[in-house]
């Protein structure tokens, strides 16, 4: 079939082409219109055979000011509590705005999902309520796939319905390069990213809100990627995805640019700086960020003169690098394959490998009530699971409105020792039987 630019639609445009033909447009919800939401709206009104048929968002200002900027009529945008009326405003064509999450995972015109919000908890919630109402999800909140992502699993698959992570995001467009060197017979011996911006562990958003103005972005969002909280849980997600494993608690991190990087994060045997093979690690080196990346090094000698006679490196290890991830405006595609194929883009493993705790920006005292992650308290912090949990780590999803019990210096580690997290979130609840039963699954 050609495009209405005269191109022969090939891939997974075609496939959508013939499914819109015999079901008509995938229908997505939407949950949160910040900036992720807000270029996803964006992005879905430039798509053909894909559609955003609400958006549950607080703040109904925001969700109205996003379809106004991705060309949809005010006229045509409104408001609907119930999942009937946002029923009919669909048929009818409308984009639709609710305060009701409930409704919009109740409508029986929306296929998949999308949580957008960033909370953990939040995620949490609207995800549990879209699988109850039989509902696909995608997770771009990767704060609560790292916290809960197999509780949220298991749910998924009891109620029929499919969980993945997002396309575009970091952990998913890496999984992407692992996939293509496993199906060539490569060993993996490092997978990661290219940290976008210059790492400050101590950063707060006061110093930040001039360059976050200056981007469009929340100055506490753009401190999330500042003080290495982003890169910790992509990297954790990554781990709890593939099996792969941190080297050491925090990730190396080394200024490895894009031509020293197969021979900097690979196993000292071949002249690098980890001590095994099969770890997720980042590099705050020149030309990598904003990709993703995958060492690799092939069994054969043979292979090897091929891959170094093709300029890939010089061996005996390579960095296959996806040189972007393009964030929310690939995430549709996640919701294309979950409702086409009823396949995730990435799941995570039945038990993880890695967690991404809590560490403590400033020195915090008894009686303090935690904020958000990328705020003033605390920043993530990867490092493998059994080693956490040995520690009594605190989870980093459940650091916020955690109250602290004990004095804590800056740079020491959260725990469950020295902080107490809300048992009154649902997120928190969940850990908890999540963190029993693993009692029970060590100790058999």
């Amino acid at each position: 079939m050609l495009g209405a630019d005269g191109i022969m639609r090939s891939g997974i445009a075609a496939e959508l082409d013939h499914w819109t033909a015999t079901h008509g447009p995938v229908t997505i919800g939407l949950a949160g219109a910040g900036q992720m939401g807000t270029d996803l709206i964006v992005q879905v009104a430039l798509m053909p055979g894909v559609r955003i048929g609400a958006v549950s968002e607080i703040d109904a200002q925001a969700a109205i000011d996003a379809a106004l900027m991705a060309g949809h009529a005010r006229g045509n945008i409104v408001s609907a509590s119930t999942a009937s009326a946002i029923d009919r405003a669909i048929e009818a064509r409308q984009f639709v705005v609710t305060d009701d999450y409930h409704a919009m995972c109740a409508s029986g015109h929306i296929d998949v999902v999308i949580d957008a919000t960033g909370n953990p908890n939040i995620g949490t919630l609207v995800a549990l309520e879209a699988m109850a109402n039989g509902k696909h999800v995608v997770m771009l909140n990767v704060e609560a796939d790292i916290t809960i992502g197999r509780f949220l699993k298991h749910e998924a698959r009891n109620a029929g319905v499919v969980l993945t992570g997002a396309a575009g995001d970091e952990p998913a467009a890496t999984i992407e390069l692992i996939s293509f060197a496993q199906s060539l017979g490569f060993d993996i011996v490092a997978a990661g990213k290219g940290k976008n911006n210059p790492l400050k562990i101590d950063a707060t958003p006061d110093e930040f809100e001039a360059e976050a103005i200056s981007r469009n972005m929340n100055p506490r969002m753009l401190v999330e990627f500042v003080d290495g909280s982003k890169t910790m849980v992509e990297m954790t997600a990554l781990a709890n995805a593939t099996g792969l494993v941190p080297d050491v608690a925090g990730l190396h991190g080394p200024a490895a640019s894009r031509e020293e990087l197969a021979q900097v994060l690979c196993t000292r045997e071949d002249g690098g700086i980890l001590s095994r093979a099969g770890v997720v690690d980042y590099t705050i080196g020149k030309g990598v960020a904003p990709g993703v990346f995958c060492i690799v090094k092939p069994r054969h000698p043979r292979v090897i003169e091929r891959m170094a006679d093709l300029k890939v490196g010089p061996g005996p290890c390579f960095a296959l690098i996806r040189p972007y991830h393009l964030t929310s405006l690939e995430v549709p595609l996640s919701a294309m394959r979950a409702v086409m194929h009823g396949r995730p883009d990435m799941e995570v493993l039945d038990h993880p490998v890695a967690e991404c705790t809590a560490v403590a920006k400033r020195d915090l005292k008894p009686g303090d009530v935690l904020g958000r992650i990328g705020e003033y308290d605390y920043r993530g912090f990867c490092m493998g699971w059994r080693e956490a949990r040995d520690g009594f780590a605190l989870p980093l999803g459940l650091a916020e409105k955690a109250r602290v019990l004990r004095p804590v210096k800056a740079g020491e580690r959260l725990t469950y020792e020295n902080c107490a997290p809300d048992d009154q979130l649902v997120v928190t609840q969940i850990r908890r039987r999540l963190d029993q039963a693993d009692a029970q699954y060590l100790a058999a």
